[in-house]
């Protein structure tokens, strides 16, 4: 009789860890698609539509940098990150292959000085700017890109205008004032 007992009852926890098991891989792919956004949909194409491959990659990212946390900017160093973005829309106008470059470059040493890893470390400081911010890492990609040449003036300022999204989030929205609206060009280019 003991023996029955312990086989209903091993019987009965395989089932739930199947069911649990089968629950999550269902949850886990809405949650990661939610968590990550675009970069869900980018990992998804190159993968060529396997969601198990996708799933598995966006889920190794966020065990290796989900524990990331950033750290703060002092002052001084947000003032002269301020002042260098400044300075990067401003030279768009006359050199927008420079200005991708100089962006590429400050974002790389702005996402090392918050904590992520550092620019020799490209793929790796994407991802974990990508398990972070999802929705604005693409900007950071564009700019790289922009900078290696090609494409268009239209191009360039859709990259700068993109990459400036992710060094908003990382900055902590310091380059905004009145209530979100950003401080300075509207665009590449502006007067302020």
């Amino acid at each position: 009789m003991l023996t029955v007992v312990i086989i209903v009852a091993a019987v009965v926890v395989v089932a739930a860890a199947a069911a649990y098991a089968l629950t999550r891989r269902d949850t886990q792919g809405p949650a990661l698609k939610r968590r990550f956004g675009p970069e869900y949909d980018r990992v998804l194409a190159r993968h060529n539509g396997d969601t198990t491959a996708a799933r598995r990659e966006l889920g190794e990212r966020l065990k290796r940098h989900g524990a990331l946390r950033e750290r703060p900017l002092p002052a001084e160093s947000l003032a002269r990150y301020e002042a260098e973005w400044a300075g990067v829309q401003r030279r768009f106008v006359d050199s927008p292959q420079q200005a991708m470059a100089e962006a590429g470059a400050l974002l790389a040493q702005l996402a090392e000085d918050r904590g992520y890893p550092g620019p020799e470390r490209y793929e790796e400081q994407v991802e974990a700017l990508s398990v972070h911010h999802a929705h604005e890492v693409e900007g950071y990609r564009m700019v790289r890109l922009a900078a290696r040449g090609g494409g268009g003036t239209e191009e360039l300022r859709e990259a700068l205008l993109s990459a400036r999204s992710l060094y908003e989030v990382l900055t902590g929205g310091a380059g905004h004032v009145d209530g979100g609206r950003p401080a300075g060009p509207a665009e590449p280019g502006d007067d302020p």
